[in-house]
């Protein structure tokens, strides 16, 4: 009987998430993963056979974690500005339980060598996309024709903001930095709000 593999794709990935939080998608590279955890170089090429599969793999199961509550949150039946505020607070919440992996979305898939990416991962980074803007329509209609800059604005931007400005500069994130964004977005996207049209 063939022997498990001693490294699997999860922990290959999980040391490729420590070394962009910690140093950029540059630092990510097939000899430095394989020294992250102890495993021979070999080890690595046999999951990805060269480094853009690596690198995308890294950037979709991030992106992929990330959006699966935000895009519940949006698509949570009732109220749709409540279902805005629960996407925003998401945004910081799950960044602050996953500071490393949201070190690595502050970077963008151009960081991770879209462009080389195997034809397989461009599909599937694709799909996301399509998931992401058909969120945010779907949202925008809910909200009775809401200008579709507020939604992003409240939904993206601002959420990120929070995120990227503590990270950044390697501190933890506030208390009540969910609040604040649920509340920016309530604000920015409640009936009648003045979005400056």
């Amino acid at each position: 009987m063939a022997r498990p593999p001693r490294y699997d794709e999860t922990q290959l990935l999980d040391a490729a998430v420590r070394l962009a939080a910690a140093a950029g998608p540059t630092a990510v590279t097939m000899t430095a993963v394989a020294k992250e955890v102890g495993a021979p170089s070999g080890s690595v090429y046999h999951r990805f056979p060269q480094r853009p599969a690596l690198l995308a793999e890294l950037w979709l199961r991030t992106v992929e974690r990330f959006q699966a509550g935000w895009l519940a949150a949006l698509a949570a039946p009732g109220d749709p500005v409540a279902a805005a505020a629960a996407a925003a607070r998401h945004v910081v919440a799950w960044s602050r339980l996953n500071p490393r992996e949201a070190a690595v979305l502050l970077y963008g898939p151009d960081d991770y060598g879209r462009a080389d990416w195997p034809a397989g991962a461009a599909e599937r980074a694709a799909r996301g996309t399509a998931q992401v803007r058909a969120a945010l329509a779907g949202l925008t209609g809910r909200l009775g024709g809401a200008d579709p800059e507020a939604v992003t604005l409240a939904l993206v931007d601002l959420p990120l903001a929070v995120v990227r400005r503590h990270l950044r500069a390697g501190a933890p994130l506030p208390p009540g930095a969910e609040r604040l964004a649920g509340l920016a977005a309530t604000r920015l996207l409640a009936p009648g709000a003045d979005t400056g049209a």
